[in-house]
């Protein structure tokens, strides 16, 4: 069997598309499934609509001599992967893994609402509304969506999609060798690290730590993957306290390196943590509670230490060969 996967991203670039496309091209040989891979970076450099009309080309190639398409995102590399694939002939498959049309919405359009109010209401920009069409339409057009939290199922549900269509398969990430920083600072550390985006709440745990004179945070963004684990894995804590996370990546790989955990109980979170057993959970922009846990971390580290073992010893679940062997299983059943 041959797969071509349409990516938006890939390393050395940034983010969960580049990771998952990458563990995808080496895991998936294993299972008997040929990976070819088609990604946008190859294209960016043209300008827009161009751009987006020169990857269909570079896709609908790749797909003529393919079993089928698998697209990383419902919208700049799954609109023109969707028309390859049916131009082609070949099964379509779309790995989601947020809405697009509400991160940009918060970035760009004034959306204000959480994703969970956001796909139940009408929204007013027309810009918007027309992201949303877009990746409702290619989730119709696809044969399987795969997604990676039960969460993140009820969300594509909510657009209108068959249940019977979505498959969850959770993610799974490969722990590089951290980069501890040269200088910590002493005291208790409090780390988080991703996208400097408004739902994350970097600023809430800036305040909640500036509480207390030896607390120090430090929110590991815009580093290298090696240096930000460094920090996480040299943390008393790891924080995430986001409003939203369809599945969180950097939380696994807190857990994955020893790290008590605490987190906001909101999207896909509390499918990774069970709160007081392998971590602690806060309700979203709560800073009182969230204090009260780092608090709970601070004056108790025996039993945050034994919440982290107890994560540790779970992330199992999240394997790379149950996501390989699950993933290859749905490209087999078509």
């Amino acid at each position: 069997m041959k797969l071509v996967i349409a990516t938006p991203l890939y390393p050395p670039e940034i983010g969960g598309p580049a990771t998952y496309a990458a563990l995808l091209e080496k895991g998936l040989p294993e299972k008997g499934i040929e990976v070819e891979l088609v990604k946008f970076s190859e294209v960016r450099h043209l300008p827009k609509i161009i751009r987006h009309y020169a990857y269909y080309r570079r896709v609908l190639k790749a797909a003529r001599h393919a079993d089928m398409v698998l697209a990383l995102d419902p919208v700049s590399v799954g609109l023109p992967a969707m028309k390859a694939a049916q131009k082609a002939g070949k099964p379509f498959v779309v790995k989601i893994v947020g809405d697009y049309a509400w991160e940009q919405g918060q970035q760009r359009f004034g959306v204000t609402q959480n994703l969970d109010a956001f796909v139940q209401t009408k929204q007013p920009s027309w810009f918007v509304r027309r992201l949303q069409a877009i990746e409702a339409r290619v989730a119709a057009a696809a044969t399987r969506v795969i997604v990676p939290s039960e969460y993140l199922k009820g969300i594509v549900t909510a657009w209108g999609i068959s249940n019977d269509k979505i498959k969850v398969i959770y993610n799974s990430v490969e722990i590089v060798t951290p980069i501890l920083p040269s200088a910590r600072p002493a005291g208790f550390l409090v780390v988080s690290s991703g996208r400097r985006v408004p739902w994350k709440g970097f600023e809430a745990i800036e305040r909640v730590v500036a509480r207390e004179r030896d607390w120090h945070c430090f929110i590991a963004s815009g580093l290298s993957r090696a240096a930000a684990l460094g920090w996480v894995k040299s943390a008393d804590v790891f924080v995430l306290n986001s409003t939203y996370e369809g599945f969180p990546h950097a939380l696994l790989e807190a857990m994955m390196l020893g790290t008590p955990v605490i987190a906001t109980d909101a999207g896909g979170n509390a499918e990774l943590v069970e709160d007081g057993v392998t971590g602690l959970l806060v309700p979203p922009g709560d800073e009182e509670a969230l204090y009260a846990a780092l608090r709970h971390v601070k004056d108790d580290p025996a039993a945050a230490r034994v919440r982290a073992q107890t994560a540790l010893a779970r992330v199992g679940k999240f394997s790379t060969e149950a996501m390989f062997s699950q993933t290859a299983a749905v490209m087999q059943e078509l």
